[in-house]
């Protein structure tokens, strides 16, 4: 009976217990939906005030649009998405450490304007074009450069591998993507090789660019191997408004007298070697001479940012004493861009060649993801008669940007715009080449993020040889395309509303 009673006596302290339990917690519902009243006043009250703050922002209209549709449409939680996500400013510790470094650098970077008075005095639209860069963003014009233009990566690699061979001092490389197969494998051979031999070997990679194709831990292993290696701004799997600013760039530089930008990553499918969306069109250019400097303090001010390393940066500088000097090629201006200073240089090159046309431009570009400012360039200079043609993939390697690609071919063909796809695959090149004078060749992309969010970089030609071939890649590449086309007539509502949406966010891709 006792034993009995002992188990009553357990159950119904159990029952009190769930009882008491069950009690707790429907006070605590009741409770709840008061908090959750006043939780979501509150959210609703910060979405408003995120509004408020991105109307009065220094910024593009469509920009501020792209996040204020949203944000009052989800009003709960919209404001919380921007304050995580929206944001294109980089962090104040990240624009304070470029900005020491850049100035740190600045009193080695030479004077220019005789050179800028010197074009002026023949086309005064170019010399203002080479003195806003070189007065706005700090990069001088040079002539004693020689420029040398691969119209494929497959034609680039042999050569980069020829010319990294051939460094004596230092090798700097800073790539978006690196990605392990048969061309990093190649070069990664060559910078061992020199490192130990005691070269200052550097490598910069973009660790949300690189996240798929290198181990996290892989600056670290070239790190043992010799090869001084920084990740720029690691991912971390956590909400982060610095994910934001990506190193777009593509630099490599030997010795201070080669160096080589363009398209190209450090990866198989840009040398063909490996097929992801048919055949990779991309390009680059090769300088050597005088205008590499630019390239090696880019390499050194995002460096020394991230890794404060150099005091002397004379000791960069090449010495061309007793070598046979580069052959003048006309006037050459590597320039980079930057999230930091507010002032969109690579568009602004991009706008002064379309504004400056007077017989064609044509254009190479992956992604076309542009506000309407940059529309209304391209149209009008068609509408003045200019010959504005523009190539982009037949083969997408995102098809929700390729998308919204698409999404502007009616406008601009509707202005006097040529569009042509790149039938073959997927088209890389970011180039710009106008009247058989001016061109650029870089990494910057007509889209939201290279124009604001990316560090970039590009080379502005003015006279030289190298533009004529660009032209003619151009002309050969169009040989392989089918001209854009219009919306079919089935699906012309359907496919416009999905455009005008795919538009409206275009600056959140």
């Amino acid at each position: 009976m006792k034993y009995l009673n002992s188990i009553l006596s357990r159950i119904v302290l159990v029952v009190l217990a769930l009882a008491i339990q069950a009690a707790w917690i429907t006070v605590m519902i009741l409770r709840l939906g008061e908090f959750i009243r006043y939780a979501n006043l509150i959210l609703q009250i910060f979405s408003l005030l995120m509004v408020f703050y991105i109307a009065q922002k220094d910024t593009k209209a469509s920009f501020k649009l792209a996040w204020v549709v949203p944000i009052l449409l989800f009003p709960l939680f919209g404001g919380l998405i921007y304050l995580f996500f929206g944001t294109k400013s980089p962090t104040r510790r990240l624009r304070k450490k470029m900005e020491t470094s850049a100035a740190a650098i600045a009193p080695f970077v030479p004077d220019s304007a005789a050179l800028v008075e010197e074009v002026a005095r023949t086309d005064a639209r170019i010399g203002g074009q080479m003195r806003y860069l070189s007065n706005t963003g700090g990069f001088p014009v040079y002539r004693d450069t020689e420029a040398r233009y691969f119209a494929t990566g497959d034609d680039a690699f042999p050569v980069m591998l020829e010319e990294l061979k051939k460094a004596r001092q230092f090798i700097f490389i800073e790539y978006f993507i690196i990605s392990e197969g048969r061309m990093w494998n190649a070069i990664l051979e060559v910078l061992e090789q020199k490192a130990a031999e005691g070269l200052d070997v550097r490598v910069i990679y973009d660790d949300m660019g690189s996240l798929t194709t290198l181990p996290y831990d892989y600056a670290k292993q070239l790190e043992k191997k010799g090869i001084r290696c920084i990740r720029f701004n690691p991912f971390v799997p956590v909400l982060s408004i610095v994910m934001n600013h990506r190193d777009h760039r593509k630099i490599m530089v030997v010795d201070g007298k080669v160096g080589l930008t363009g398209g190209i990553n450090l990866s198989d499918e840009y040398i063909n070697e490996k097929s992801r969306f048919g055949h990779w069109k991309d390009n680059a250019v090769l300088l050597r001479g005088e205008a590499v400097w630019n390239l090696t303090t880019l390499f050194l001010s995002m460096w020394n940012g991230l890794r404060p390393t150099d005091s002397d940066f004379d000791r960069f500088r090449p010495d061309f004493a007793g070598e046979t000097h580069p052959r003048h090629d006309g006037y050459v201006q590597p320039y980079g861009d930057s999230p930091l200073d507010g002032e969109p240089l690579g568009e602004n090159v991009y706008l002064g060649i379309i504004h400056n046309a007077k017989d064609y431009v044509y254009i190479f570009t992956p992604y076309l993801v542009i506000d309407d400012g940059m529309a209304e360039a391209l149209t009008l200079a068609a509408k003045r008669g200019v010959d504005v043609r523009m190539i982009t993939p037949g083969i997408p390697d995102k098809k929700s940007v390729h998308a919204l690609t698409r999404s502007h071919y009616g406008r601009l063909t509707a202005g006097g715009v040529k569009i042509y796809e790149y039938t073959p695959g997927f088209l890389h090149a970011k180039t710009f080449v106008c009247d058989d004078e001016v061109a650029t060749v870089g990494t910057i992309n007509l889209d939201y993020r290279s124009l604001y969010l990316h560090f970039e970089c590009g080379v502005y030609f003015y006279q030289s040889a190298l533009i004529r071939e660009i032209k003619r890649d151009f002309l050969e590449a169009q040989e392989k395309c089918t001209p854009a086309k219009a919306y079919r007539p089935g699906f012309r509502m359907i496919r416009g509303l999905y455009y005008a949406i795919l538009r409206l966010f275009a600056p959140l891709f």
